[in-house]
Formats: C-alpha cells, structure tokens, sequence
C-alpha cells in the first residue's frame, strides 16, 4: 500500500512542476528563511479592565501591564501562498487588580507575573505580495502580507510576590485545585515583511493565542476554605483581601467567604504579542530542481516572475 501512494506522491510532485516550471525555479531557490522576533505581549483574563466586570478580547487589556516578547522562527514556503512556520517563543505577561477600578476586582487584591516558553507550528497564507517595489535591480524590495493559524504548546507558571519573595502560586493550588503547566495554544494574526535583495527580510506580525486554561493568572472559579491546610502563606494568597484589610483600605467585614467567586471559569485567559521580525533566506536548488533542471533550460536574460 505504500509503494503506489509513495509513487502518486512523485509523480504530483513531478507534474506541479512541470506545470509552472519557472516559478517553481525560483520557489525552490529561496523557499526557506530563519531568523528571530523581538515585541510586546499582554493578556487578557481575570486581572485588568475599568469599571465593568471582564470583557472579551482586547477591552480589558492594561497598557501599562505590557511586558515582552522573543523568539526564534524557520519557515518554509511550498508555494506563492502558502508558507509553514515553526517557532519557539519566550513571553512575559502580568496583571493586577490595584491597576482596575473596578471595586470587586480591586478588593480581590490579586497579582501574578508569568514567564512562558511557547513551541508553535502554524500556516501562514499570503494574501497580498508587490514584486520589486522599488524598480531597482541594485536594491530590490518585494512585500508579502499574510494570514497565520497553528496549534502550539504552552510551559507556563504563574507566581507572585509574598513578604518580599517571589512564590511560585501552581503547586500552592489557591483554589484547591490542580491545573496543568503544560497546555495547547491556538496562535492566530496577521503580518507582512519586506524581503531586500532576495535575502533578507524585515517584517512585523501581530498574534492572539487562544489558550486552554483559565490558570495563567492563577485566579478562575471561586475561593475555597484553606485553613486544613496548616500553610498560612497558602491561606494569605488564596484570599489577599485581609492586606487590604489590615491598611483600613477594606471594611473588616468585607472577607471574602469559600464558595464566593474568585475569578470567571467561563472564559479561558488568552495573551497578545506584537513583534518586529527579522530573517535570512537561503539560497538553494531541491534535488527536484536539479534533477529536471534539462527540462527548462534557463534563456538569456529571462528572469521568471515570484513572489518573496
């Protein structure tokens, strides 16, 4: 069963390009680039917003909350328009509720910091590309926009500050409850990049990654009863409220009671980056290049069409 869907393979391959034999030329000799993204991040979940109680995509985001992001990236183009993107990411995001004017959320007196690692594979499909924008053999530029969706994982541990000394909040369990530090992701955005003589490439891209947890905060259901568990800094950062408390800023009466919410368990967290990019394209031939190359041989002066 192999053999014959091995040999349909060759022989798609083999009429793809025959069928466009200059542009799959030029395809094969600069279809891959590598190279590193520098940029911003935020997140949106149960910490941040105004007055209003939590809110959906980018309105409850703090711009002061911005943190950053790094990563590194190859991609591969199979064709004018479409493209597969590999990329290891390191992104910081941060929240809290001194920040929010809203009073429920300002009296939960929550705050985390999470540094994350983030492996993502992706498809991009372009959408829009210029050839040789500037008209200038000596320095040319072409432009390509696209559209990106993948599937990721995500290594994430959320922690706080506690009398001075940062605490690692998932093995304390908050809210009784043990949530995972690995997770998948669901990266979607757009963005575009000018590559200059055929090598080098300039671009900047924005992305929303959907996560499957509501746990990069450290903060989803409702508060739980943490007296049995005999650890008073487990007890002091399942409910922050007596910090408050103990300032005057709160009513002592206003302590939060177990069953109480906490956070929102509807809605997952999810995070943002915005990043500058930068890559080096590989000059190379397929072994299908050179294999068929008689095929078409190359005429003086002819320079085929193709998007970068």
């Amino acid at each position: 069963m192999k053999k014959p869907v091995l040999i349909l393979l060759l022989v798609a391959l083999y009429t793809n390009t025959l069928a466009e034999p200059g542009k799959n030329r030029k395809r094969n000799r600069y279809a891959f680039d590598y190279g590193f993204g520098l940029g911003v991040s935020n997140y949106l979940g149960e910490m941040g917003g105004k007055d209003k109680a939590r809110r959906d995509f980018v309105a409850d985001m703090k711009l002061s909350q911005t943190r950053w992001a790094v990563n590194g990236f190859a991609r591969y183009k199979f064709n004018d328009y479409f493209a597969m993107h590999t990329g290891l990411s390191y992104v910081r995001i941060e929240g809290d509720d001194k920040l929010s004017t809203n009073r429920g959320r300002k009296g939960r007196n929550l705050n985390f910091t999470n540094d994350m690692l983030e492996f993502a594979v992706r498809g991009e499909l372009y959408v829009y590309g210029a050839n040789d924008m500037g008209k200038n053999t000596h320095s040319r530029i072409d432009f390509q926009s696209y559209l990106f969706a993948g599937l990721g994982g995500l290594l994430h541990a959320p922690k706080t500050t506690y009398k001075g000394e940062w605490v690692n909040l998932r093995p304390l369990m908050t809210e009784g409850q043990a949530y995972k530090k690995v997770v998948c992701t669901l990266p979607i955005g757009y963005g575009f990049y000018f590559t200059k003589k055929r090598k080098y490439r300039l671009g900047f891209e924005m992305g929303w990654r959907l996560t499957f947890t509501d746990y990069l905060d450290d903060c989803s259901s409702v508060y739980v009863d943490q007296s049995s568990t005999g650890n008073q800094m487990i007890v002091d950062l399942s409910n922050r409220r007596p910090e408050l408390m103990a300032d005057g800023t709160v009513p002592k009466d206003a302590y939060y009671k177990p069953g109480e919410k906490r956070g929102d368990a509807s809605h997952n967290d999810s995070y943002f980056t915005a990043l500058v990019t930068y890559s080096y394209v590989l000059r190379s031939k397929s072994t299908l290049y050179r294999q068929y190359d008689y095929l078409w041989p190359r005429k003086r002066g002819y320079i085929p069409s193709i998007k970068f």
